[in-house]
């Protein structure tokens, strides 16, 4: 491929591509992967990527012709959430201006982010804890009730919440994650939602689902809350329950699934990874009866190194490498029963984690993906154990890239192998401005670029709902 300098110029200015850039030779893709050799039965019958269905493009993305004015909308929405001026008040010792510049946006397109993921390797995301507070009494989790002192419970301001978002939307935060302790016990929840989503912002819940009403579940709706997680422990009422001190709460997540259905709100269980289940085919018939169609699986943590205490020393998850290993092929296996959200090419990362072999890819903790507690420390991730800098001095100066490996915490690693793909795009533009066309060449084209496509296929119609 020797493309001209006008070209590879008129390609990469995005507004007026030229129509052999969106229409390829087919001779260029054919030698270009080739170099490749993936069995063509993976090719013709997994993907399909050489020939997508024709109402696939057409309709669903109208791919090889994007709406002209998406380009520049997109150009101007993504100039506008990363140069709009920094500001910082009301944090104690901290200073924040009141400029609410970012006030109005609107949410993204699938053509914005698209483009986004093109230009800096898409949105990021950042769980924010904003109270340690909780009402249940987990066995595997330090955030339980009857483990923690009342003095060491911490919540944050809806004005520090707010601040925080605006701060987090300007530095590509698009999605927001409220995580708790449990974050439907804080009181300006809703308020916190509705703020995020006014500035453009895609707000999500983890919970564990107790505080779910029908009036809730419509204030959260109005407030313009995306997706939710709720957190299951067994595959039976009982030993959910027993687990977590909430006697009558599976009837209550029954309820709240039919009612987010009716608000269009996607639902996903999240499984903790425990001795509490024993068998994990079980698991598919009860999510079903609980109103259920996917599920991720929290790996089991005794330890964490930051401020979040998801985490226990308990037997319910002390595992020796060869247990997780097995049950880490159970989950793989689970996939032809049920929708598991974790990616096959991340959970067999983490069993080569657990053989201490190299893993494929590693985490984005710390540049797409963040952890903000309730003293506005914003962290890398939740096992690393100094922050990387507070939330009003967050200007994405503090972001690292180091590849790391270190843990096995699925919503980093999960996420980290489908925005590979992303990250390696955008890597390669970045490349390909400089006059680099050889590393720009071998940013786009490895093999591990085809297994993040992979896991994005694999988890399309999940990722779809977001």
């Amino acid at each position: 491929m020797n493309p001209s300098q006008n070209s590879i110029k008129e390609s990469l200015s995005f507004v007026h591509p030229p129509r052999n850039w969106m229409n390829p030779p087919r001779n260029w893709i054919n030698e270009s992967w080739n170099w490749m050799n993936p069995p063509q039965n993976w090719i013709n019958e997994s993907w399909n990527w050489m020939n997508p269905p024709r109402n696939w493009i057409n309709e669903s993305l109208n791919w090889m012709n994007p709406p002209r004015n998406w380009i520049n909308e997109s150009l101007i929405l993504v100039n506008k959430h990363k140069n709009s001026a920094p500001h910082s008040p009301t944090f104690p010792g901290k200073s924040m201006s009141k400029n609410n510049s970012v006030l109005g946006a609107k949410r993204r397109s699938l053509w914005q982010l698209a483009l986004e993921g093109v230009l800096d390797g898409g949105p990021s995301t950042c769980q924010f804890a904003i109270t340690s507070v909780c009402n249940a009494r987990c066995g595997f989790c330090n955030f339980a009730v009857d483990k923690m002192p009342i003095d060491e419970r911490h919540s944050v301001t809806l004005e520090q919440a707010k601040q925080a978002a605006e701060i987090l939307y300007r530095n590509g935060v698009y999605f927001l994650i409220y995580v708790g302790g449990e974050p439907m016990a804080h009181p300006h929840l809703n308020e916190m939602i509705a703020h995020a989503s006014s500035i453009g912002m895609a707000p999500m819940l983890v919970t564990n689902g107790s505080l779910l009403t029908p009036k809730r579940i419509d204030e959260l709706a109005d407030a313009g809350l995306m997706s939710v997680i709720i957190s299951i422990d067994a595959a039976e009422v009982e030993k959910h329950e027993q687990n977590r001190g909430l006697k009558g709460v599976c009837d209550r997540i029954r309820d709240a699934n039919i009612h987010f259905q009716r608000r269009h709100i996607s639902t996903t269980a999240s499984v903790t990874m425990s001795r509490l289940i024993d068998d994990y085919h079980q698991l598919p018939p009860f999510l079903k009866s609980l109103g259920f169609d996917s599920v991720t699986f929290s790996y089991p943590l005794t330890t964490l190194a930051s401020s979040y205490l998801g985490y226990a020393e308990s037997n319910l998850v002390d595992y020796t490498a060869e247990e997780l290993h097995e049950r880490f092929d159970t989950l793989k296996a689970l996939k032809q029963d049920f929708p598991v959200v974790n990616p096959t090419a991340s959970i067999e990362d983490m069993q080569r984690h657990l053989r201490g072999e190299p893993e494929q890819f590693g985490c984005l903790g710390g540049w797409k993906l963040f952890y903000l507690d309730w003293h506005l420390n914003l962290y890398r991730c939740h096992n690393w154990d100094k922050p990387m800098c507070h939330i009003t001095e967050f200007d994405s100066s503090q972001r690292v890239r180091d590849g790391c490996t270190a843990c096995m915490i699925d919503c980093y690693r999960d996420s980290s192998v489908m925005q590979h793909i992303g990250v390696s795009v955008s890597d390669g533009v970045q490349a390909l401005t400089k006059g680099k066309l050889k590393q720009a060449w071998k940013y786009w084209f490895n093999h591990n670029n085809l297994v993040s496509l992979k896991a994005v296929w694999e988890q399309a119609t999940w990722l779809r709902r977001l």
